[in-house]
């Protein structure tokens, strides 16, 4: 099966963040998979507080236009007029069922926009952090590890014998050599 072939060979694709650490551009430090995830997580809450922001500003707008239209339409003006002016005077009264439906409007944009959005940042605050303290348990373990298996690899390598790191199977050379295997501690 042929590799997939790069969409842009000479570019950091979002997917090389993943395998290894990367210098940065400016080639002063290493850049790790999960830093780019968590920038583009703080990138995506700093969004969800802006849209928050401006659905609160669009709420404001429909509250007081509905205010406005409400006040408009309890105007006593001409109330009782007939004839021509009759179809104008009655645009007049339906601006207070214009302005339900815009009350009605901010208050929806409220309740199913603007609260889920803050409460899903809140809870991302906090899932954030949490998970932040499991991968940075996680990285010192695994560096730990990584620091445990380097000293048995040095340890190890000047008790066995040559034939074992060249990969020979044991069963093949236990007959040519009288070297204990150090494994089962046997000869």
């Amino acid at each position: 099966i042929p590799a997939q072939p790069l969409l842009k060979p000479g570019d950091w694709s979002y997917c090389d963040y993943f395998w290894t650490d990367k210098k940065d551009p400016q080639g002063t430090s290493c850049i790790t998979g999960f830093e780019v995830l968590l920038q583009k997580q703080l990138k995506g809450k700093q969004l969800q507080k802006e849209m928050a922001e401006f659905i609160r500003e669009r709420i404001k707008i429909e509250e007081d236009y509905a205010k406005n239209l409400a006040k408009l339409s309890q105007v006593p003006l001409a109330a009782g007029e007939e004839g021509a002016c009759d179809e104008a005077w009655k645009l007049k009264h339906s601006l207070a069922d214009e302005a339900e439906v815009h009350l009605r409007f901010s208050c929806k944009l409220h309740s199913e926009v603007e609260k889920p959005l803050l409460s899903l940042r809140d809870n991302f605050k906090k899932d954030m952090k949490k998970y932040d303290q499991n991968i940075s348990e996680l990285r010192k373990q695994l560096l730990s590890r990584y620091v445990g298996v380097e000293k048995v690899q040095r340890h190890r390598d000047p008790i066995l014998p040559d034939f074992y790191r060249t990969g020979l199977p044991a069963q093949i050379l236990h007959g040519l050599s009288p070297v204990c295997d150090p494994v089962t501690r046997c000869c």
